[in-house]
Order: structure tokens, then sequence, then C-alpha cells
């Protein structure tokens, strides 16, 4: 096991190097970016420099004067000390805006992540036992609505039905207009209830595909010979789903669970946007809009990482659940 996750490690950390080459590749050829609209503004004020001179001197500053691969390599060595610049839309280093707003998402993806658990789960168990049922068919209705549904249109239909129509909740922002003149209960209580439209959307939108996972494995497992054996012993059928078939149900489902725990750092960029919320996926959305360089580059290779990690995570849940797995030295 310590060889193959050391095998593992240095795989992930070949192929972090060569998407990180090629995001700096493509953030370097943008056909413009927040460094020209600054020197534009700085080149049109009275008894200015020209166009140019403030673009040498802003290149220079931010180190894009120099080529593809010594950039690289430059930033390369900045960002394993930790250094990934300063923010050119935020104006702040870049891990401090990365600290201050990726908490929020963690938040809504965490509470969102175990709503998921709890809902699609049990559902999709159901669904399995009760095959060709009216349970059944209506769960899978359920689960292919919103594994089809769009993030964009979903989250505008509850906004139009809840806030505009209702008027149940803000359109947008994480706190009330009269925040700071609540009690501390009371401003917790305001920041939950924007965030409540948001973690609605997400986790409408990914329970279905879990659904449908557990329903298809749980299905396979019932239809094995080693179940049918249970059965032919007089074993209750509660026994037979509950302690037999759901663990090994489980199997595959601790992978795709493992492999989803990093994305809870990663932030929801559509549903950030649509209702404002500040998180790390609506800051980079914003970053990326206006060329901010130094805070896209972080967060795609940031979220590289998590890929890469995700995926170390399910094969090493893979081998630790399935005692079937052996993996050579």
């Amino acid at each position: 096991m310590r060889k193959f996750i050391i095998k593992r490690l240095i795989i992930s950390a070949v192929l972090l190097v060569v998407v990180a080459f090629l995001v700096y590749v493509l953030m370097r050829s943008l056909p413009t970016s927040y460094l020209e609209s600054v020197a534009r503004q700085k080149a049109m004020q009275p008894n200015s420099k020209t166009y140019e001179e403030w673009m040498e001197q802003l290149a220079a500053t931010y180190g894009m004067d120099k080529g593809i691969i010594p950039g690289f390599i430059s930033w390369c060595g900045n960002a394993v000390r930790g250094n990934f610049g300063d923010s050119w839309k935020w104006t702040v280093p870049v891990i401090e805006k990365f600290k201050s707003c990726v908490g929020l998402s963690f938040i809504m993806g965490a509470i969102s992540f175990v709503l998921e658990l709890i809902i699609a789960i049990p559902l999709g168990v159901i669904a399995a036992t009760k095959q060709y049922s009216k349970a059944d068919y209506t769960i899978t209705i359920i689960a292919l609505a919103g594994i089809s549904l769009p993030t964009f249109f979903f989250a505008s239909l509850l906004k139009l039905l809840f806030c505009v129509k209702l008027q149940w909740f803000d359109l947008g922002g994480l706190i009330g207009r009269y925040y700071d003149q609540l009690s501390p209960m009371g401003q917790f209580m305001d920041r939950a209830h924007h965030l409540v439209l948001p973690i609605t959307v997400l986790v409408v939108i990914s329970v279905g595909s879990l659904m449908r996972y557990t329903r298809t494995n749980m299905l396979e497992v019932l239809n094995s010979d080693y179940i049918r054996t249970a059965r032919a012993k007089g074993l209750s059928e509660k026994r037979v789903i509950y302690h037999h078939a759901f663990r090994n149900t489980l199997i595959p489902l601790v992978t795709i669970i493992g492999g989803s725990l990093p994305g809870l750092f990663s932030g929801a960029l559509i549903t950030e946007t649509l209702f404002s919320i500040p998180g790390i996926g609506y800051v980079s959305y914003q970053s990326m809009v206006s060329g901010d360089i130094p805070f896209s580059m972080f967060y795609l290779v940031f979220l590289a990482v998590l890929t890469l990690l995700g995926n170390l995570i399910s094969d090493i849940l893979y081998a630790v659940v399935d005692p079937r797995v052996r993996i050579a030295d």
C-alpha cells in the first residue's frame, strides 16, 4: 500500500506540473488582461506616460515581461513557497483573498453534500428493492429531473418563485439590509436564510446522479448468487437487504463519495454567481472576467490539485473497503 501511494503521488505531481504549465500558457495567451485596462486608464490621465510605457512598467512589476518558460519556472518557485502574487482585481495577496472566501464555499458544499447523502442513498435503495413499482418510477423520474435540470435554469426558477413572487428571500447576497442591527444569533440566522436557496440548488442538481448510481449498484448486488443463497437459507428480507446487499453496495459508493470530498473546496461557480454569494466560485468568476491572471492561475491549478487528490482518495478507499483488492508491492 505504501509503494502504491508513493507511486500515485509521483504520477500526480508530474501531472500537476503539466497541467500547471498548460494553464500558465493559456493565461499568458489571453487576448486581454487587467494590466491592459489599467494601462489604458493611466495613459488617458493628463500628462501621463503612453500606453506602451505603462504596459512595460506594469508587466515588469508583475513579472509578465519574461518568456513563457522562464516565467513559468519563476511562478513555480514562488508557488512552492506559497507566494502566488497579488490579485490584480482584489489588490490583495491571492492566498489572503482565497482564505477569505473558501470557508463559505466549504460550508455550502458540506451541507449540500450531507443532504445529498441523506436523500440519495435511502431513495436509491428503496427504488432498487421495489423495482418497477410506483415508488421506483417516482424516484427515477425525480432523479432524471434533477440530472436534466440546468443549474442556471433551476436557480432562476427558484428566484422567480421564492424571491419575486412570494418574496420569502432576497434576490442575492449573503446578508440582509438590517444585518448590522441584528444580534449575533440574528446575524447567524440571516446568513443561514440567504443560503437556503443556493444549497437547495446544489442538492437538487446533484442528488439525482447519486440516487441512480445507488439504485444501479443495489440491483446488481441483489441479483448476485450469494443474495439468492442468503434468501434460500431463510434469512429475513430485511436482513438480506440491509446486512448483506447494502454493505456490498457501499463499496463503489465509498469510492464515489471519497472522490467528491475535495470538490467541497472548489466552490459552485454558477450557483454562487447567480445568487451573488461571495464564495470561491463567485470570486474566481469575477477574477476571470476581469483578466486577473494571478488569481485565475491559482484557482485553476487549485482545481487540478483537488481533482488529482480526489482520484487518489478514491483508489485508496477502494482498497480499504474491499478486502478482495490486493495491491502488489
